[in-house]
């Protein structure tokens, strides 16, 4: 184990050897603030939090005497130009066309780990979630459809079929070590098969005419990215550059946008290019230049800090780098952004008793966990799936219902489905069905689960 020796100005002894980092730099004044917001954000269920006052944000100013001018803001037009040429949309559309293209790169990076190394990796582990998930995006897509066949709002369809992350992820830290780690894993599983699923409806529901030439341009923007990693170009800049122009060419070719970013995460290299034995070799054979005095009057300092940082970032991969370093700005910063422009609804008890509204709410409230457990009870029957351990049917049963929160992708689909500013009430049936969802999911799962300090043994 590799051991320094440093003096803080503090009095600490240099001789004392330091294996916290934390200690290495000096205390600052702004550490009293930046200390408590970062701990803050590690918490599991922040992201939640965070989602859920957006939300509460939204939702009172579109209700709110400033209502004009609140939601008139997402329809201001920003862009630029190029001689003739000129891009120039709404706020909002920037926002759900743009920044939400990050959201869904880092879906893609989230499915590959998943698909690599996670629980969908091993596909007789995988069979059970992605019957459930599969369940819980027909069930609702069916019953939406029933109740609004032949009417202008069927194009909906796809509203309540995903299951919103965040908030699973929330619910689930606030119940706290009571959560069966299976359950824990048999949602977070399901919800990124439901991703998968969203992205495919995505792109055969919801694609405009297409135009072939910035298809092609797309495919070449993606051609480019492969060429890149085949040559073992390990700088982020080109890609970022291919990847616009894929980006850009997507959104003109009629197909959505966002699936640049699934597809580019999706070819992200899951595997480090540096073994971390021989990155610990190196660290021992380079130790000296930072030990005794030699260090300050050693001319290539700059230099060789380059070389350790990009090292030292060759140990783990592309995905895992890219997906640690994206996470906190998409859950933070992007989706937050997403629910200000997109939640908030005028209430009005028309849009609550509307059809639309009811479909939305009946597929989230009730088709996601009949779906659920009707795909997870025949996959098991049928011999191709085992319940995982200490996961029961009553505890998958208000599990499930948790699966009904499917805010953030079923506020973007209805976006597709009914222009940028979507649907007032299909946007009411999605917050309505994804609230209701959540109360339940949490209230069973109270009822269900040991309580805290009772083992599952003696709960049973």
């Amino acid at each position: 184990m590799i051991e320094s020796t440093v003096h803080d100005g503090e009095g600490r002894d240099p001789k004392v050897p330091v294996r916290d980092a934390s200690t290495l730099m000096p205390k600052q004044p702004i550490d009293r603030l930046v200390r408590p917001v970062a701990h803050f954000l590690h918490i599991e269920a922040t992201s939640g939090i965070v989602l859920m006052i957006c939300t509460v944000v939204a939702i009172g100013l579109a209700n709110s005497p400033w209502a004009d001018s609140y939601l008139s803001v997402w329809k201001t037009e920003v862009g630029f130009s190029f001689g003739s040429w000129e891009f120039q949309h709404s706020l909002r559309h920037i926002i759900n066309d743009g920044l939400m293209a990050l959201f869904f790169f880092v879906i893609g990076l989230e499915v590959k780990r998943e698909l690599v190394h996670g629980a969908l990796a091993d596909i007789r582990s995988a069979i059970l979630p992605i019957a459930a998930a599969l369940g819980g995006m027909v069930v609702p897509a069916g019953i939406y459809l029933a109740l609004q066949y032949d009417q202008p709002a069927a194009r909906g369809w796809g509203i309540p079929m995903a299951t919103d992350i965040a908030f699973v992820v929330g619910c689930l830290a606030l119940l706290g070590s009571r959560v069966p780690n299976s359950l824990r894993v048999l949602l977070l599983s399901l919800a990124i098969v439901d991703d998968i699923g969203a992205i495919i409806v995505i792109a055969i529901g919801y694609t405009n005419d297409l135009d072939l030439r910035f298809l092609m341009l797309a495919g070449v923007g993606i051609g480019i990215v492969h060429f890149f990693s085949r040559v073992g170009i390990r700088r982020f800049p080109p890609y970022i550059v291919a990847g616009l122009v894929a980006w850009f060419a997507f959104h003109e070719s009629g197909v959505h946008a966002t699936l640049a970013g699934v597809i580019l995460g999706l070819m992200t290299p899951a595997k480090a290019t540096i073994v971390p034995s021989h990155f610990y070799e190196y660290l021992n054979s380079t130790s000296e230049s930072f030990g005794g005095g030699d260090w300050t009057s050693f001319k290539g300092r700059a230099a060789k800090v380059r070389e350790v940082q990009r090292l030292t970032r060759e140990t783990v991969s592309p995905l895992e780098y890219l997906e640690t370093t994206l996470h906190p700005w998409s859950s933070f910063l992007i989706i937050p952004v997403f629910a200000l422009a997109n939640a908030g609804v005028p209430f009005e008890l028309a849009n609550v008793s509307d059809p639309v509204a009811i479909a939305v709410v009946l597929g989230l409230l009730v088709g996601k966990p009949v779906g659920v457990l009707l795909f997870s009870a025949v996959t098991v029957w049928l011999g191709w799936a085992k319940m995982p351990e200490r996961l029961t049917w009553r505890i998958l049963t208000a599990g499930s219902f948790l699966a009904g929160i499917g805010f953030t992708m079923a506020l973007f689909i209805d976006g597709l489905a009914f222009g940028d500013e979507g649907f007032d009430t299909a946007k009411t049936g999605v917050l309505i069905g994804s609230g209701l969802s959540a109360v339940c999911g949490m209230v069973l799962l109270l009822v269900m689960l040991p309580k805290a300090g009772v083992s599952r043994s003696e709960a049973s």
